[in-house]
């Protein structure tokens, strides 16, 4: 029997039960700019709308892409942008596709519902820029927003979701009501209505698009508890989906192999699902 959580803050404390994870935002940042000026070639900066932060990277493959992976960073909706991880485009560029790396506005200036709309554009604008089929993957915080790309009451066009061949959330977060019982809602502004809407939990698949929730099996246990639901969920409304428990990967070693070619991760995004 599952025992009820006392302490949510706890819950979702990713970094303090991972030793010496205060180094890791500088880490990701020094690899990534490593990585812009490596010899990839790399469109930074691109606008997607007004705002400074309405801006994704694009990186490029060599010859003409197969297609358009989209990879949106977590950071809890209130921290981090894509320059903290241009170089985990390397595994789906390295097998001929180009991604996209949006940043967002981060909470207390947007509230969640809002990000998830400047997704939709961000990716409505990168599409026009890259030909053929479209994978959206996102960690954390962007596991949800990539999720929330394909719920029933999505705001892509058709015309994108038609291209739309794959989704896969790392570590995702998609039931956003236990939030409310944090020191971190002073910051996101949750109340119950936007909470429900937000939850891609609660929500219908918008068509049966191949989903993944991808989870490492060192993580905080309210992080696989809601990866395997959301998972078990969709695959009873007709979307081919499943759970991947991988390891005992951290909150943060389970992207790792998205840098690899060959890694698990990177080809269950770029495979041919559909």
């Amino acid at each position: 029997m599952l025992k009820p959580i006392k302490d949510w803050d706890d819950a979702f404390a990713n970094m303090a039960h991972i030793v010496g994870s205060e180094k890791l935002p500088q880490h990701w940042s020094d690899s990534a700019a490593s990585y812009r000026v490596g010899g990839v070639n790399v469109d930074q900066n691109i606008a997607y709308g007004d705002h400074p932060r309405e801006r994704f990277d694009l990186v490029w493959p060599e010859g003409t892409p197969k297609g358009l992976v989209v990879f949106i960073h977590g950071g809890f909706w209130m921290r981090l942008d894509k320059s903290y991880w241009t170089d985990f485009a390397e595994g789906a560029r390295a097998n001929g596709w180009a991604v996209c790396l949006p940043s967002y506005t981060l909470a207390p200036e947007l509230r969640i519902s809002q990000m998830v709309q400047q997704i939709t554009v961000a990716i409505e604008v990168a599409a026009l820029r890259v030909s053929g089929p479209i994978r959206i993957s996102g960690h954390s915080a962007g596991g949800h927003l990539a999720t929330r790309m394909i719920c029933d009451d999505t705001s892509l066009s058709q015309a994108t979701l038609d291209r739309v061949e794959a989704v896969q959330s790392i570590s995702g977060l998609h039931d956003l009501r236990p939030l409310m019982q944090t020191k971190m809602n002073d910051i996101l502004q949750l109340d119950e209505e936007e909470a429900k809407r937000e939850s891609a939990i609660l929500h219908r698949p918008v068509s049966a698009i191949p989903y993944t929730c991808w989870v490492g099996g060192g993580e905080r246990p309210e992080f696989i508890r809601q990866s395997k639901a959301m998972a078990q969920i969709w695959s009873g409304l007709d979307t081919p989906s499943h759970c991947v428990v991988d390891g005992q990967h951290d909150h943060f070693t389970v992207i790792e192999g998205l840098r690899i070619a060959d890694s698990e991760i990177t080809l269950n995004l770029i495979s041919n699902n559909k």
